[in-house]
């Protein structure tokens, strides 16, 4: 994978190249679901919980996240021949070779036809088994986008309409998806609805504190969010009026009780579903931890994720750094601050960009002038936002250098078009996609 990766060019670029690809090895779907699930004659090992194969039929597979394929090789490895097909949905781009497992691809972070099209298969996968049946469902982030199968009487133009308001309105994922939940047949346990099946549910964690109701939405997860907190959200971001006519109605008649709600943590059909988490964000700053202190830096590896509006983030996390880079005046020791999360962007503009981009420009402000500093913000999936990279580095010197070549950063922030401006600096990192899907990582250097 390091091959893949390209770091701007500085003294610091072969160790954030050596972190980042740490990172990504760490939380590779295929490691990870090998090293959860495991085949031993008829009996069949999921972490800790097993099952006695000679008491089921079929074993069949359906997922959806930009992991998805990667996890589906995962499974032919484990399963082989008692494997009896199977069908993940990824986003556009991110498909890798399988055998018996299909791999479809549709869109991200804007669902389309394509997906549309993979939930109603995946749904009648699932409609056709029977309790002596084994379904593993394969999430990872990405998944809520990657399903939408609209509740009737809503539109998928509907959906693609209340998503992009949303994405632009800074709402947390959570919040997001607990409007999503409420517009999906599928999502909020949905899934759980569509089968008679044992449902075994493998999920690589996007989600800070690993909330398996929030990841992908939680299609084999009960829901704690109501019809009430979906309204709450759209009107606390004040897009309550510009969503369709169609999705203010459908939410309104859930609220006031004339529609069911998702499914609730109390409910006898979540017996016979079992979700297990088989990586995550922390497993990623724990290698890249132990990586930072092989190649001879002090790792510090913050508690508090990244979270809220990246620009606000940026300057909190460079605040935490400010302690070290005076403690490395004195030790000469070079350090490395580590952290992951998701933060946000609210888009009042047409330009492009990701939060991790974003995070990246707001802090080069605040490292204008330090000497031998460097922040490096990537996304693991291998793509910010609607761009083609993972993320960038900045430095100390990157607003005097953006100066020098006519590009002025603080207008590219406030238009939140950071994507240009940091293409012209050649300050971005690319990665390609990499098959993985666990939050962000986002790296401080004193060298």
């Amino acid at each position: 994978m390091s091959s893949r990766i390209h770091i701007p060019t500085s003294i610091a670029s072969p160790v954030i190249s050596r972190l980042i690809t740490a990172g990504l090895e760490a939380a590779d779907p295929y490691r990870a679901i090998v090293t959860t699930v495991s085949l031993r004659g008829r009996s069949l090992h999921v972490g800790k919980r097993s099952y006695d194969l000679s008491r089921y039929n079929r074993l069949l597979v359906v997922g959806a996240g930009k992991a998805s394929a990667r996890m589906a090789q995962a499974m032919e490895s484990v399963l082989r021949t008692r494997l009896e097909g199977g069908f993940v949905v990824v986003k556009t781009g991110h498909s890798v070779p399988t055998t018996r497992i299909v791999v479809g691809e549709a869109g991200h972070p804007i669902p389309n036809n394509a997906g549309r099209r993979a939930a109603e298969h995946i749904r009648t996968l699932m409609q056709d088994l029977s309790p002596r049946d084994i379904v593993f469902v394969l999430l990872s982030g990405g998944a809520s986008s990657l399903l939408p199968a609209p509740v009737s009487g809503i539109t998928l133009a509907d959906k693609q309409r209340t998503t992009r308001l949303l994405l632009r309105s800074g709402a947390a994922i959570d919040e997001i998806n607990a409007v999503r939940k409420h517009l999906s047949s599928l999502k909020g346990g949905g899934l759980v609805l569509s089968t008679q099946a044992t449902i075994v549910s493998l999920i690589l964690s996007d989600v800070i504190g690993d909330d398996i109701s929030a990841i992908g939405s939680g299609p084999t997860a009960p829901d704690p969010t109501t019809f009430a907190d979906a309204v709450a959200v759209l009107q606390r971001y004040k897009i309550w009026r510009s969503v369709p006519d169609t999705v203010r109605r459908h939410l309104l008649q859930g609220r006031n009780g004339a529609v069911p709600e998702t499914l609730k943590p109390r409910s006898r059909r979540l017996r016979r579903v079992h979700n297990t988490i088989v990586g995550n964000n922390r497993r990623m700053l724990d290698a890249v931890a132990r990586a930072a202190k092989s190649a001879g830096l002090y790792p510090v590896l913050l508690d508090s994720a990244v979270t809220g509006e990246a620009r606000v983030a940026a300057e909190e996390f460079v605040g935490v750094a400010k302690p070290f880079l005076r403690q490395r005046r004195k030790s000469r020791r070079p350090l490395c601050l580590i952290s992951g999360g998701e933060p946000t962007v609210t888009v009042t503009g047409r330009g492009k960009g990701g939060r991790a981009q974003e995070f990246a420009v707001a802090a080069a402000f605040h490292l204008d002038g330090l000497s031998n500093v460097w922040l490096a913000a990537i996304g693991s999936d291998g793509t910010d936002g609607p761009t083609d990279v993972a993320g960038a580095v900045v430095s100390g010197r990157t607003v005097a250098r953006a100066g020098t070549i006519g590009i002025d950063l603080r207008v590219a922030l406030d238009r939140h078009d950071t994507y240009r401006a940091l293409r012209a600096l050649g300050a971005h990192i690319y990665t390609g996609p990499t098959g993985t899907n666990v939050n962000d990582l986002y790296l401080l250097l004193i060298l």
